[in-house]
């Protein structure tokens, strides 16, 4: 665990001494594609778990079946 908290040092004070904008585009090129990937698996887990309990997502009508149901019109009321 010591040589892993001495490399996070190390790599602390050496993007520490970059300027701004190799920082930003260092961060942007790991954290963008990172969050995506952590949004993805928990998108999955909460689709899967809402599966479990009989939540899941309504199935697609099929193609050329009846329109979905329109808002009630006030003339009618």
């Amino acid at each position: 665990m010591e040589r892993v908290a001495s490399w996070w040092d190390g790599f602390e004070l050496w993007l520490a001494g970059l300027s701004f904008v190799p920082q930003a585009a260092l961060v942007l090129i790991v954290m963008v594609p990172l969050c995506g990937v952590v949004a993805w698996l928990l998108d999955r887990v909460v689709a899967t778990g809402f599966a479990a309990v009989g939540r899941g997502e309504p199935e697609p009508s099929p193609a050329g079946g009846e329109p979905a149901p329109s808002a009630p019109n006030m003339e009618d009321c």
